[in-house]
């Protein structure tokens, strides 16, 4: 990782181990890629509520250890409910152990061009990489990180993945396969993906407002100053540089042709496409 003018992004993730023959069967049925047929030594995936909805964005990693198989890193979730999801469903005979929480730092290149998923990570084990990278790599501030992140559409934890928004809403539909088997929630993705029809997509908005330490006491999405009707509501909320605000919205499908709204506290919003969304 030494690209000359590359940027990276850096950070910390929770992170489980699953060892044992059946590691790969038991995540493709619990996971929306197919964990079995897949050779890459990486593989996004999502975990789903049996309805649908998203509740972990993950990596899996192979590992060549002699102790494990697959190292589980949750992007976006709450590792211990995934883990714990894990266990209750293992039975004594199956050829499968879940293991402890840990935590790894996670590298990969990103830009403004390309959605976030082109790039390939890499997890850095060693205590001392970390201190190396920040030493020799260009690595985005948090502030900026944020920005990024919010142009990429990646969803944040209870906010856009609130148990509520599926993954094809999220623009992660490239993480779905809609020809493998049975998994958690596969009946709601192959009737999404049958109908080709979503109620709501995900979206960037940004506002200009001379307010400064804004607080957002309305989420609705008005489709006009009369406020007559919501055509979306503001998921995510954030204050950059020169009083601009900007963040992330699920707006509702009969609107998506239109780019600029309103907002009671923001006043006019726009409203654009994101880089790192994939939609049906």
């Amino acid at each position: 990782m030494d690209k000359v003018n590359a940027t990276y992004w850096l950070d910390e993730f929770d992170c489980f181990c699953l060892k044992g023959n059946h590691s790969r069967r038991f995540l493709n049925g619990i996971t929306t890629s197919n964990i079995l047929s897949n050779s890459e030594d990486i593989i996004r995936t999502c975990w789903l509520t049996p309805t649908g909805n998203l509740r972990a964005l993950l990596e899996v990693y192979n590992n060549t250890n002699e102790f494990y198989e697959l190292i589980v890193l949750v992007l976006i979730g709450d590792i211990n409910e995934i883990r714990k999801y894990s266990l209750d469903l293992i039975f004594p005979s199956d050829d499968l152990e879940v293991g402890d929480v840990f935590h790894s730092y996670r590298i990969q290149e990103i830009d403004n061009i390309n959605e976030w998923r082109k790039f390939k990570p890499k997890l850095l084990v060693e205590p001392n990489q970390k201190d190396y990278c920040m030493d020799n790599l260009k690595l985005l501030n948090l502030d900026d990180l944020q920005v990024w992140k919010i142009n990429q559409a990646i969803p944040s934890f209870k906010s856009e993945l609130n148990g509520k928004n599926n993954p094809l809403e999220l623009g992660l539909a490239d993480l779905i396969d809609f020809n493998k088997g049975c998994y958690l929630g596969q009946e709601t993705m192959a009737k999404l993906n049958k109908a080709s029809f979503l109620k709501q997509e995900i979206r960037v908005w940004s506002a200009i407002n001379n307010s400064k330490d804004l607080n957002l006491n309305d989420n609705k999405i008005f489709l006009d100053e009369t406020k007559q009707e919501i055509a979306g509501f503001i998921t995510s909320f954030n204050q950059s540089k020169n009083n601009n605000y900007q963040g992330l919205a699920m707006i509702r499908n009969k609107y998506l042709i239109k780019n600029s709204f309103f907002s009671e506290q923001l006043g006019k919003i726009n409203i654009n496409k994101s880089i790192g969304s994939v939609f049906l």
